[in-house]
Parts: C-alpha cells; sequence; structure tokens
C-alpha cells in the first residue's frame, strides 16, 4: 500500500514534474482521505501562484529588462514561492478538505472523485492537472473536417499550405484534445497557443502549461490569446506570422514542411527543444497527407 502523502509530499513536485501526480492517483486507490489533503494542498499551491502572477501584472511591463525570456523565468519563480508557501500552508487546503469531507459522495467514497478532477493522468505538450487544456480523446479525421476551412483561408493569407497550418495545430492542441480552456470550461478558440504578450489587448485565459529551459521541462502557469471563433483565431496565426520578421523564414518555407518547422523552432515560437521534430512528424502523418491530396 502506497505511504500517505504529507504536506511536503503534496506539494513537491507542483511546479516540476508528474511523478508527485502519479503518486497521489496512487494514493487515491489506497487511502482516499490522504490523497484528499494531497490535492487540496496542490490547489491551494495553485492558488497562491495565481495571487503571485497578479501582483507580477500589476507592476510596469514596459521596463528596459522585460522580455518573454524574463517573464517565464519570473513564473518559474513565482511557481517555486508559491510551493515554498503552500508548504507551510495558509489554510486554504484545511478548508477545502473539511468542505469535501462534508459532501455525501466524498463521504461514502472518499476523495477519489476530488483527486480524480485535481490530478488526471499527466497528458503530453502543456496538460496538467489544473491545466484546462485536459480534455476527452481527440477525433483527428473530425478536426481536420472542421477546420480544413479556416486553414485555407489562413494558406491564402500566409502562402504556406494549409496543411502545415492545420498541422500546427494539430500538435499544439492535441488534434483538438488539449485546447486552452477558459475557467468556466468553454474553448478559448486559440488552438496555436499563441501567449497574450503586454501589446496584446484582447481576451485572455490563464493555464498552467510546459515550458523548457536548458532542455528540462517546467509547470508554469501562463497568460494565452482567447479568442470568440476558430475563423479569428487562424486570422491572428496569419497575421503573426506574416507581420513579425522572425517568423520571416519560417513564412518563406513554401512547400517543405521539415524547413517550415526548423525554422519556426528556430524563432522561438516554442520552448520544446524537439518542437521541429514533432511537428514535422504530425505534417508526415498519413491524414494530413490525404488531406492535402
Amino acid at each position: 500500500m502506497a505511504s500517505p502523502l504529507d504536506a511536503r509530499t503534496a506539494t513537491a513536485g507542483i511546479a516540476a514534474d508528474s511523478r508527485t501526480l502519479d503518486r497521489l492517483r496512487t494514493t487515491a486507490r489506497d487511502d482516499p482521505r490522504a490523497a484528499l489533503q494531497g490535492a487540496a494542498k496542490q490547489f491551494e499551491a495553485v492558488f497562491v501562484n495565481m495571487l503571485l502572477k497578479s501582483m507580477r501584472e500589476s507592476l510596469p511591463q514596459d521596463g528596459p529588462f522585460q522580455s518573454e525570456t524574463t517573464r517565464m523565468y519570473t513564473g518559474m519563480l513565482d511557481q517555486q514561492l508559491a510551493q515554498d508557501i503552500a508548504g507551510k500552508g495558509i489554510g486554504l487546503a484545511d478548508m477545502l478538505v473539511k468542505q469535501l469531507q462534508r459532501h455525501p459522495s466524498v463521504a461514502k467514497e472518499g476523495a477519489t472523485p476530488a483527486v480524480r478532477e485535481a490530478a488526471p493522468a499527466a497528458a503530453p505538450k502543456r496538460a496538467s492537472p489544473i491545466d484546462a487544456r485536459v480534455r476527452p480523446s481527440a477525433d483527428p479525421a473530425g478536426f481536420v473536417e472542421k477546420l480544413m476551412p479556416h486553414a485555407h483561408a489562413a494558406s491564402a493569407e500566409t502562402g504556406l499550405p494549409a496543411k502545415f497550418i492545420l498541422g500546427q495545430a494539430a500538435l499544439e492542441s492535441g488534434w483538438g484534445r488539449g485546447e486552452i480552456r477558459r475557467a468556466d470550461g468553454s474553448t478559448s478558440f486559440n488552438l496555436f497557443g499563441i501567449k497574450a504578450g503586454r501589446n496584446w489587448t484582447g481576451k485572455t485565459v490563464d493555464v498552467m502549461t510546459t515550458e523548457f529551459s536548458g532542455g528540462v521541462p517546467r509547470k508554469v502557469v501562463q497568460t494565452f490569446r482567447a479568442y470568440d471563433s476558430y475563423a479569428e483565431a487562424f486570422a491572428d496565426w496569419s497575421k503573426l506570422l506574416t507581420q513579425s520578421p522572425r517568423y520571416a523564414k519560417a513564412v518563406a518555407a513554401g512547400n517543405d514542411g521539415a524547413a517550415f518547422a526548423r525554422e519556426l523552432q528556430a524563432a522561438g515560437y516554442a520552448t520544446d527543444p524537439a518542437y521541429a521534430e514533432k511537428l514535422t512528424r504530425v505534417l508526415n502523418s498519413a491524414l494530413l497527407r490525404r488531406s492535402a491530396a
């Protein structure tokens, strides 16, 4: 039987990896009440991190030392601070445990439902127990059929093949399975994982995502753009690639999918060191090859 999670163990891996989540799921099967305490601690750490993020955003964002890189490392720092604060506790986890233990289903079955909600299976690419991107299994064929008209519209704007555009959307969203979701569960329509920088004035959504630093994945909360439709999302992606000089080489790749993927990674579209390789595999998938025929 797995040993119960104490407060320190419950928060030890929030910022970095999925091993704590694996332990939490194991404990949920063997000792649901201990797992409830662990899940509550996880939630407390995320809550503290969101508070820190809100405070950071109240500060001036246009200083000479501000950049996407400094914001990423600041997010990592806040994540670690949230861990340390939650490890000592602010009382929120204890309140959650007491409230959930009063619920009939929790009292009868233990904490398993709550823990499953707080700690589902670790998902690839920017998915986590508190990441609003985790969704049911994907339907790649339906994804392509639904979004192909938007991809053709973006192709007309950028000159890139529609399958390249769909391929990147598929990689970023897990064929629609990992769409970025708002707090109420509705989609943000952001299939391309485009972050909201300081110049973005539209809608946003905060989710926990995976960023790589020195080749090491870390879980951080980032702010992403949100749209009112897929058409708006594809149009914004087209604008980003055609109006930002950093992506000029990617747009100039023409029909060379591998070059397109390499240039996107070289331009810093994603921090994943294997991004180009993953995107190339998606572009060469049988489904996208058939859709381009």
